[in-house]
């Protein structure tokens, strides 16, 4: 991804601006994900094929998760280890959930299909998120 394109996205030139945003959308969605694993895990369950309880701890732990990221996005300038983490974080997030539907988990197509779209965004996340803390570090003086 070329710098245009990646201010474009973040609609902003400022590395720091464009990696506090991709941080706090990381927040909302994987928050909003959680809550909606919290609220209606008997529906979204039978939907997916998945059961309830495991919905109902990944909701908790989506929460949990989402509420760290969001304190961090709303740093005036949050620390590279702390980034760092939240990347490889998401990139395992990313493996397992490919692991799991390929290993051990037996969803219906819709849960597979949601399966593989949520790993792929939050892959992108970790991707924008890894390009903006580098833009920034190459800034720096």
């Amino acid at each position: 991804m070329s710098a245009a394109q990646l201010s474009a996205l973040a609609r902003t030139t400022d590395p720091q601006t464009a990696l506090r945003r991709f941080l706090a959308l990381d927040a909302v969605v994987t928050g909003v994900n959680g809550l909606a694993y919290l609220a209606a895990s008997g529906p979204l369950g039978r939907l997916l094929g998945v059961g309830s309880a495991l919905l109902l701890e990944l909701g908790a732990f989506l929460v949990v998760y989402a509420a760290g990221v969001g304190w961090l996005a709303a740093r005036p300038r949050p620390a590279a280890l702390p980034v760092r983490a939240v990347v490889e974080a998401n990139l395992a997030w990313a493996v397992l959930s490919c692991a799991a539907l390929a290993l051990w988990l037996s969803p219906s197509t819709a849960g597979a299909l949601w399966t593989v779209l949520q790993a792929l965004t939050v892959a992108g996340f970790a991707a924008l998120q890894h390009i903006t803390l580098k833009a920034r570090q190459d800034m720096s003086p």
